[in-house]
């Protein structure tokens, strides 16, 4: 707005005045909603992390009980007992306590929480492998299979499960809902009993990933705990010989920058692999479609780029394939994949072998399903049929064997006829048994009726009916 004062200094309007009044309000109530440093019990807080650390006496049987809970939820499948061993496992400690110890340069607290989650560690690996060792089922069941590799999400779980933890820990007066409930999310202990049910099968590929899902939750866990001790302005360990301080702090940035680079690769390569996975799926699902034939298993390599495609059923010329290969060159993250596609047409022997077990299993399991759906059904139409036919036959008239006896006991009867009459009140329809009767015409007037009558009883006599009709037909 122009100054017409002459001093040369802009006016504001009412507008911007408003504008400014609602922006500062704005601006103080999310301070208000979101500060959490006022709130923020700084000394018992550390108290509270380095007591947490501590692995002795009950907390060390507390650990060992919990795993053989979780290790026999596992062996059995079972979520809910799982959930209740996350509940009682003492494990998180020593993962804040390293994040948090690095963060104010405590380098006393990182040695001990490095020692205590070390000895956590290899106790839990050797009580569920011990368990899995004498334990007659060793069969794979879900929840130990879902816990033999990392995923994106389990990297996202961990980072947003160790912020939350390490806020409901700094609050003034804790809140004990957020530590079990992230206890459960982050799922420390049941990636550490299946690196014992793989070392007591012997299958080191088992062992390895749910130790890297381990170890890929306890970094980012530390990781979180290590920002937001940060970002909460946590006051640094103070050292009365400056050279030691500097060490501390030189070593303690260290730990951070070597715990934080591997981390963020690791991040992007996993999320990388989880878009090259979901890609694919998405691909094979609405793409790889052709009438009469059907895709049973699918194969993606996210090292060697290579997806490969078994179907069944029609064969499929190759100029469709030739499309489909095209088509996935032009899906963004899969430029360069190699689509290999196997159908029926292939060597019946060569088949088999690229087919695991497992699938042809599932495939001979869907078409046992099918069969037995399709007898289901044609038993539930013979049935259907049956009754049909049964009702008929209930309701059928021995006409010929009736017409002989009404001859030989009604002599007036010169002609007869039968048919089942459709009857209807408009709120349900009816068969009804009809004889139409043609009389001779010398019997007449009261004789008729009553001969028709006496015909009517007998019939309904005769047939075991309770409603039939008897027409008169001249």
């Amino acid at each position: 707005m122009e100054d017409k004062s002459g001093s040369g200094t802009a006016i504001p309007t009412a507008e911007e005045n408003r504008g400014r009044t609602a922006l500062r309000e704005i601006k103080e109530f999310l301070k208000e909603l979101l500060d959490i440093h006022d709130d923020t019990d700084r000394e018992t807080t550390l108290e509270t992390v380095k007591r947490d650390i501590s692995f002795k006496g009950h907390n060390a049987w507390i650990l060992i009980f919990s795993i053989f809970v979780a290790s026999i939820g596992l062996n059995v499948s079972s979520t809910a007992v799982v959930i209740g061993a996350m509940l009682i496992s003492p494990l998180m400690g020593p993962i804040v306590g390293i994040g948090f110890s690095v963060a104010i340069n405590d380098i006393d607290t990182l040695k001990r929480s490095l020692v205590n989650l070390g000895v956590m560690v290899f106790l839990s690996v050797l009580t569920a492998y011990l368990y899995f060792l004498i334990s007659p089922i060793k069969e794979e069941t879900p929840e130990l299979v879902a816990r033999t590799y990392p995923t994106i999400l389990d990297v996202l779980i961990a980072i947003f499960g160790g912020s939350a933890l390490i806020i409901a820990k700094t609050k003034k007066g804790a809140i004990a809902s957020v530590i079990m409930g992230v206890a459960i999310a982050t799922a420390l202990m049941p990636p550490l009993c299946t690196v014992g049910y793989g070392l007591a099968i012997a299958n080191w590929e088992y062992a390895g990933g749910a130790l890297y899902l381990f170890t890929i939750n306890s970094i980012f866990i530390a990781l979180s705990t290590f920002l937001m001790a940060k970002l909460l302005r946590f006051p640094l360990v103070k050292y009365v010989n400056s050279k030691r301080r500097r060490n501390t702090a030189r070593l303690a940035s260290l730990v951070a920058v070597l715990v934080m680079i591997p981390s963020i690769i690791l991040f992007v390569n996993l999320l990388r692999e989880q878009v090259f996975v979901s890609k694919t799926k998405e691909f094979v699902h609405e793409v790889v479609n052709y009438p009469g034939a059907e895709v049973v298993k699918f194969e993606q390599d996210y090292k060697t780029k290579i997806i490969e495609i078994y179907l069944i059923g029609r064969p499929v010329p190759q100029d469709q394939i030739d499309q489909w290969v095209q088509a996935i060159t032009q899906v963004p993250n899969l430029e360069d994949v190699v689509l290999e596609v196997h159908q029926g047409s292939d060597q019946t022997s060569e088949m088999a072998t690229r087919l695991s077990t497992e699938v042809r299993a599932g495939i001979l399991e869907d078409l046992y399903v099918k069969n037995q759906q399709l007898v289901e059904n044609k038993d539930a139409r013979i049935q259907l049929l049956e009754q049909e036919l049964l009702k008929y036959q209930s309701a059928g008239i021995p006409f010929e064997s009736i017409s002989k006896e009404v001859r030989i006991n009604y002599s007036g009867v010169q002609e007869m006829s039968y048919a089942n009459s459709l009857v209807t009140n408009f709120s349900q329809i009816d068969t009804i048994p009809t004889f139409n009767v043609k009389w001779s015409p010398k019997l007449k007037g009261s004789a008729r009726k009553t001969q028709m009558q006496q015909l009517e009883q007998w019939l309904q006599v005769r047939l075991s009916l309770d409603t039939l009709v008897v027409r008169s037909v001249d």
